[in-house]
C-alpha cells in the first residue's frame, strides 16, 4: 500500500501549497492547527484540494517538485480533472 503522498491545499488567502507527507490525515491536522509548514502558518489553512499516493518516497518527491513548478492554472486543471482524488473541503 502506498505510504507517500503529495497534496495541494488552499490557504486562507486563496494561495495553493504543494507538499509531501507519509501520513496525510496527520499532516492536515497539523496544517489546520497551525503547526504545519511555514507557508501555512503564515497564510492559514482553508482546504485540502487534491492528493496522490505513491509507492516510494523518491517518486512522490519527484512529483511534488514537478507540480511546484506548474502555474496556478495547470494546478487547477489537475485538481478539477481528478474528482476522486479530492477530499471534501
Amino acid at each position: 500500500m502506498p505510504k507517500h503522498f503529495i497534496y495541494i491545499l488552499e490557504s486562507a488567502n486563496g494561495k495553493y501549497y504543494t507538499g509531501y507527507t507519509t501520513d496525510l490525515e496527520r499532516r492536515m491536522k497539523q496544517h489546520a492547527h497551525g503547526t504545519g509548514s511555514k507557508f501555512v502558518r503564515a497564510f492559514g489553512f482553508k482546504a485540502l484540494l487534491y492528493h496522490e499516493a505513491h509507492r516510494t518516497k523518491s517518486k512522490a518527491l519527484k512529483r511534488e517538485a514537478e507540480i511546484k513548478k506548474w502555474s496556478r492554472k495547470k494546478k487547477i486543471c489537475l485538481i478539477t480533472s481528478h474528482p476522486k482524488a479530492q477530499l471534501q473541503k
